[in-house]
């Protein structure tokens, strides 16, 4: 059955490389998730759709979460084992025994189990983005490479069949002609709206673990479960967040790599009233060669397109191609030049509990499986995935300098070999932020 499902998700989009996915089948990982909440059981039982892991370690702050994960664990692996069950991820990766890795903490959590687990010798998937500050980034990725280990970053934009498709019947064939200008944006209204009282964090959530090298903010129900990135904090807003897909998609499609220059406007300019720390309505312009791309997100009023409230716009001399997780349109500018439209695909025969199951985007489900083939097949070649922790960290070091932007009011440079801001040494401390002790920051040149 798991050949079978193997074969017909590889088939089901020609956009897909089924030689590039090709994985064995047969071995049976063995996998540990750290953060057990929304996104990463999505993401783990992807994988659990599409190759025979053995699921045998959890970890997670939050008892009540943690028990509720081994619950449906059990029920989806085929083995049925309850894994192990852990609060503090040093614990579980002494045990030694894990070949893969899922990382799906909160932003601020991403860095040290990332760079322990490499210690570990364990292979990795790292939800986005890589980190909350540049020098995490540049931390992971060191670690990565100095321990040898496969790291796929979730940005499955980069697996999603009908962008794939896309980037292949229009892109690469110069279909678009010369690309002059891409828009990115996000128009959801995802930015918290109420203010309430700061409270006791509840018996089954560990706090101070949860805060672990971020600030120690007054616990509110805001921050747990899913809505902390609220605060700066924790992560980088909605730029960290949605920005940072659409961005990563284009250099992807297009081939782009470190943007030469970054300038970002904005902040709070319509609802004050939340207890939100993070900018309501932003823009961020990219400077790459011979192309800009330009980041807008309200998290109030109406989308320019209602078909297109997240996605990505690719302004070309010949072609125009809007592109989103929902679907594509490739507008033509020759008359009498046919559109095209399509549709995102769903695999619901080949994996029909992707139906029932509770709070898993349906819409995402063939692109994370994609990614998790993707990552499978890279880790028996021993080669660097699709999203790479390369890419992943120059697409979040370009939001996160974009945040700075907005804060220190100017343009920025950043040089990937010196790993400063040139002639700001102003914001290049800023590309480092404090660890509460008794966390350490961790150094790319000592991982």
């Amino acid at each position: 059955m798991l050949r079978r499902s193997f074969l017909a998700s590889s088939a089901a989009s020609l956009a897909y490389d089924i030689s590039a996915q090709s994985f064995d089948v047969q071995k049976i990982r063995r996998v540990g998730l750290i953060g057990s909440g929304w996104y990463g059981k999505s993401d783990i039982l992807r994988l659990v759709q599409v190759a025979p892991i053995d699921i045998v370690s959890l970890c997670d702050v939050d008892s009540v979460m943690l028990e509720k994960a081994a619950d449906l664990i059990a029920s989806r692996q085929a083995s049925h084992k309850r894994p192990r069950l852990f609060t503090d991820y040093r614990k579980m990766l002494a045990e030694g025994d894990l070949d893969l890795v899922e990382i799906a903490t909160p932003d601020h959590w991403h860095a040290l189990p990332m760079i322990e687990a490499a210690r570990a010798g364990c292979d990795m998937y790292v939800q986005k983005p890589i980190g909350v500050d540049v020098i995490e980034g540049e931390a992971m990725l060191a670690a990565a490479r100095k321990y040898n280990r496969v790291v796929q970053i979730g940005t499955q934009r980069r697996s999603t069949p009908h962008l794939i498709e896309a980037k292949q019947r229009y892109l690469d064939t110069g279909a678009l002609g010369q690309i002059g200008l891409v828009e990115i944006y996000c128009y959801y209204h995802m930015r918290a709206k109420e203010n309430p009282p700061d409270t006791t964090p509840p018996s089954n959530l560990d706090y101070q673990m949860w805060t672990g090298p971020a600030p120690l903010r007054p616990y509110n129900p805001l921050v747990h479960p899913r809505r902390w990135r609220a605060f700066e904090e924790y992560g980088n807003g909605i730029m960290g967040d949605m920005c940072v897909h659409m961005l990563d998609m284009v250099r992807w499609m297009m081939d782009l790599g470190w943007p030469t220059r970054i300038s970002s406007s904005g902040g709070i300019l319509i609802d004050k009233a939340s207890k939100a720390n993070i900018p309501d309505t932003q823009e961020a312009s990219f400077d790459f060669p011979n192309v800009k791309v330009v980041w807008t997100h309200r998290s109030w009023g109406a989308p320019p397109d209602p078909k297109y409230p997240w996605g990505a716009t690719f302004y070309g001399d010949k072609a125009t191609l809007k592109a989103s997780v929902m679907s594509y349109d490739f507008l033509p500018l020759a008359k009498g030049a046919e559109a095209v439209h399509k549709d995102v695909t769903y695999e619901f025969d080949q994996f029909p509990e992707d139906r029932t199951e509770q709070d898993l985007e349906r819409h995402v489900a063939p692109a994370i499986r994609g990614h998790m083939r993707d990552l499978l097949a890279a880790i028996d070649r021993r080669s660097q995935p699709v999203a790479d922790i390369e890419q992943g960290h120059i697409s979040t070091t370009a939001c996160i300098l974009a945040n700075l932007s907005l804060k220190l009011g100017r343009t920025l440079s950043y040089d990937p070999v010196r790993r400063i801001i040139p002639n700001d040494p102003q914001a290049t401390r800023l590309l480092r932020r404090p660890y509460r002790a008794p966390w350490v920051h961790p150094d790319p040149s000592n991982v």
